[in-house]
């Protein structure tokens, strides 16, 4: 079985039952050296099984914690886990579609914390910016600042960005060892300003996409006299592709939105798209956005102290992820309404014997 005789057995199809229980389960077998055993992968799905993304992400892992696979095929419904010691070593994964690159990322920053030296991970491929996950911009200005606040330390360097359907990005990240501090992101403190990061392909200048995208959300967000700062950037790609990304930092904490182009949208309703959605995670007075929250539950574990966070709804996404950590760690989550303010939920992570 490998390293550690324990098995933890993990239904793929709990809960939201998608891909992100593959990761996250994966992820804490390789730092707590817990072997698992996950089966009906994405079994509620219209096409169940492993896909070709999710594979990058766990053999990866099986690469960085020397893990015996088992069952890592296209359309499995089960794989085996038996995770050895954490190597500090670079990870080069080459990506032959659009397949999601910040999702992947997701499943091996955790890891990475506990290698003895820096690991860098370099893409050939995929995609910086598709459907279903979240954008580099988002990643980079939102969940990596929160992971920043908590004392863990990664650098991103984006070569070539890729959009569906072709991808060819390429990107390096290394993430240096943490030590994960006590999380306690309850209250947001007053607003500093909105970046919002306007991207899309050279190809799409003549349209003014990158500019009709940040209109949108000035005729959302300029009615408010809210600080908004702009940037704006056409570059190389592959394949034809726009994106917005708004993040608001606050005092002590920053919370996002994105959108992507899509052919018969509008670039100026995509804009719109992100300033509304911005706008309704602003109402709920949460220190994480709906997206983000699900992210950040494995770090409140892994820092093995009281942590808290405010979170504007209970996703079915966050409360699979609470069902896979703690399988893995002697602990539980409490969730608590704020009853002196709608939409705001407050989920405090109890270790055993805290």
């Amino acid at each position: 079985m490998g390293y550690n005789e324990v098995m933890i057995e993990i239904d793929g199809s709990m809960g939201e039952g998608g891909g992100q229980i593959l990761r996250t389960a994966c992820a804490l077998s390789a730092i707590t050296k817990k072997s698992c055993h996950i089966f009906n992968i994405r079994n509620n799905r219209s096409n169940p099984g492993l896909k070709a993304q999710h594979l990058w992400a766990i053999r990866s892992l099986a690469e960085l914690s020397k893990a015996e696979l088992r069952g890592a095929a296209i359309n499995s419904k089960k794989i085996w886990f038996s995770p050895e010691e954490i190597e500090s070593r670079d990870i080069n994964i080459k990506i032959d579609t659009a397949g999601s690159i910040t999702l992947i990322l997701q499943a091996l920053i955790p890891v990475c914390l506990f290698a003895q030296s820096p690991v860098k991970i370099s893409f050939k491929g995929g995609a910086t910016d598709t459907f279903f996950s979240p954008t580099f911009d988002y990643f980079n200005h939102v969940f990596l600042r929160i992971l920043e606040g908590i004392g863990i330390k990664a650098e991103t360097k984006i070569l070539k960005r890729g959009y569906y359907p072709e991808g060819e990005a390429q990107v390096e990240i290394v993430i240096s060892p943490s030590k994960i501090k006590k999380i306690d992101l309850t209250e947001r403190g007053n607003l500093k300003r909105i970046l919002a990061i306007s991207r899309a392909s050279e190809r799409l200048k003549e349209k003014k996409v990158v500019e009709m995208q940040l209109a949108g959300v000035k005729e959302v967000l300029g009615k408010l006299n809210l600080p908004i700062e702009e940037k704006k950037e056409y570059h190389q790609s592959r394949s034809l592709g726009s994106s917005i990304c708004l993040a608001a930092e606050f005092e002590n904490t920053i919370i996002g939105s994105d959108s992507l182009g899509k052919l018969g949208k509008s670039a100026e309703q995509i804009g719109i798209e992100a300033a509304l959605q911005l706008l309704k995670e602003q109402k709920s007075n949460a220190c994480l956005d709906e997206h983000l929250a699900d992210q950040i539950l494995p770090y409140m574990a892994l820092g093995f102290k009281k942590s808290r966070i405010t979170v504007p709804e209970i996703t079915e996404h966050l409360k699979t992820n609470i069902q896979v950590i703690e399988k893995f760690f002697k602990g539980t989550f409490e969730i608590k309404n704020c009853l002196e303010q709608q939409n705001k939920f407050l989920i405090s992570w109890v270790p055993e014997n805290n």
